[in-house]
């Protein structure tokens, strides 16, 4: 499992790449992979306002429907919007072209909060 160092992880697998106060936000390798192929993608309404811990979306598989988490709390900025064509780029580029929305951040602290690397690791290898 890819686990890159630049990035910080929620506990409920979701990658959070860091740009000042907005995150861009993603499912881990490791969630993509225990869900199988996915064939859909719910992602959240851009200026919706989210709070950590929340749901804010869903990525269907052919194993089952997942919840995804918002990793901080802020406004939706910015969705991936091309997942509703190309849903299955959560698979091949969980890191990438996969990203699911951007937030910007009302508590700056939440982001510290989040996992490092390592820290994820430790919690996949469980």
């Amino acid at each position: 499992m890819q686990v890159p160092q630049h990035l910080r992880y929620s506990r409920d697998h979701e990658w959070v790449a860091i740009e000042g106060t907005r995150v861009k936000v993603g499912i881990t390798d490791y969630a993509q992979d225990a869900l199988g192929d996915v064939v859909y993608v719910q992602v959240p309404t851009q200026g919706a306002t989210v709070k950590a811990g929340d749901s804010f979306g869903e990525v269907e598989s052919t194993k089952s429907v997942s919840d995804v988490y918002a990793p901080v709390s802020g406004t939706v900025v910015a969705v991936n919007a091309a997942l509703a064509e190309t849903p299955e780029v959560l698979n091949s580029d969980p890191y990438g072209a996969g990203w699911l929305c951007e937030i910007e951040c009302s508590d700056p602290v939440e982001i510290e909060a989040l996992l490092d690397a390592e820290a994820y690791q430790a919690l996949i290898d469980g």
